[in-house]
């Protein structure tokens, strides 16, 4: 069952991204100089023999890094509901600023006259553009050019560019760039630090961020306000200009878009791997009332019968089929009181008939209700789980093993024989 509506709500979520937009991959500014270079080259013609000069064209793009990329980020987020499950929305409104220095003779040295270049064009990579929300400009050393779809570079995936001036090729020249990119995604934003020294900041309003990627924060502030993260990066660490010449003018380089750092945004309410753990302590649970119960039956010298332990068992197994449906729709914590409440309640007044007293069973449920206050406190002590099941099995084994000290367990089989042939 568990299995099930959690493909149900990941369906949904699918759904409810594919409407909106998915989780968003930023990559670039980069700087991109398209060329067609010729060449000749000496080749012998295969009837006659005669070696003859043939002139080839080979087109591709040069690339340029930005020297400095600063990325500012606000994020809020927002919850999407359909039905009983919810889809959890961020919006960024980000300023993207930097400065590109472009090489004398575009870094070709002498070989600059076999070139022949197109129009150059700024480059960025969004892997969902539907999930831009604002007409983007770009400002150019003082000039605004306009984007327009599609990034025109392969490497980067799916994206925007926009056209630029003819570039100064003898003498370099340096291009300070800024935009402003309102984007919506869903789940995780992810940024690729393309510049020789990279600064991104990102603050937003939800309370639990994840952090992950190549490169952790290199400060953080978390609390119950939201976040603040900033990282700090340069060549010497992405190596991004060594795989940039690794890629060369392939379809795709996925080696830059692994080159990656962001912030994920995680629902630590999470019925359904809560109500999952509990599943894995239901044998623990199980044995532990039915020894519970078997020691009211020894100790207190009463005869159970098999059926009776079935029902008990059938009454705790449900309990985790009341929690699943109940934590659906309200929260986890009141889901639990709700479906520990009505067990204990139901397995307190039946034990009441079957131990014969109605203080036998007030005591059963009593330390029912404890097992399930043990059992949520495992549940929520994810770091110390492991070492407090095996504190509550060890006291449980303890107190098992002093209340039958005394106790003559051959008396305990032939009591039962003699009940038998009674």
């Amino acid at each position: 069952m568990i299995d099930e509506r959690q493909r149900y709500q990941r369906g949904v979520l699918q759904d409810i991204a594919r409407s909106s937009s998915y989780s968003q991959q930023i990559v670039g500014p980069i700087l991109v100089q398209p060329y067609v270079k010729t060449f000749k080259e000496w080749k012998t013609h295969e009837q006659t023999g005669k070696r003859y000069e043939e002139e080839r064209a080979v087109s591709g793009n040069l690339y340029f890094l930005p020297e400095h990329f600063s990325f500012d980020a606000d994020m809020t987020t927002e919850r999407r509901a359909r039905g009983i499950y919810e889809a959890l929305l961020y919006h960024s409104d980000s300023k993207v600023s930097g400065m590109f220095q472009v090489p004398p003779r575009l870094g070709l040295g002498d070989n600059l006259d076999k070139y022949r270049f197109g129009v150059p064009f700024l480059s960025v990579g969004i892997s969902d553009i539907r999930g831009i929300r604002n007409g983007l400009q770009l400002k150019l050393n003082g000039r605004t050019l306009p984007f327009a779809p599609g990034s025109w570079a392969p490497i980067v995936g799916s994206g925007i560019h926009a056209k630029l001036p003819a570039l100064e090729r003898e003498e370099g020249q340096s291009l300070e760039f800024a935009f402003d990119l309102k984007l919506q995604g869903t789940e995780h934003l992810r940024l690729v630090p393309v510049g020789r020294d990279s600064q991104v900041m990102l603050s937003g309003d939800w309370p639990h961020p994840s952090f992950f990627g190549e490169f952790l924060p290199s400060r953080r502030q978390v609390d119950k306000n939201g976040f603040t993260a900033e990282w700090q990066t340069s060549f010497f660490a992405t190596n991004l200009e060594e795989v940039l010449q690794q890629c060369g003018n392939s379809s795709e380089c996925k080696e830059l878009l692994h080159r990656s750092f962001g912030v994920s945004f995680l629902d630590p309410v999470n019925q359904y791997l809560k109500t999952d753990r509990a599943v894995k302590y239901a044998l623990l649970f199980l044995t532990l009332t039915f020894a519970t119960f078997f020691l009211f039956e020894i100790l207190k010298r009463l005869a159970v019968h098999p059926v009776q332990y079935a029902l008990v068992g059938l009454a705790l197994a449900l309990f985790y089929l009341l929690l699943l449906s109940l934590s659906e729709h309200i929260a986890f914590a009141k889901a639990y009181i709700l479906a520990a409440l009505a067990c204990v309640g139901l397995i307190g007044f039946y034990t009441s008939s079957v131990l014969h007293s109605w203080r036998r069973g007030l005591g059963f449920a009593l330390l029912l209700a404890a097992l399930y206050g043990l059992l949520y406190g495992l549940l929520s002590a994810e770091d110390y789980a492991l070492l407090m099941g095996a504190l509550l099995v060890f006291g449980v084994l303890g107190c098992t093993m002093v209340l039958t000290r005394k106790l003559d367990w051959y008396s305990v089989g032939r009591r039962a024989s003699d009940q038998e042939k009674s």
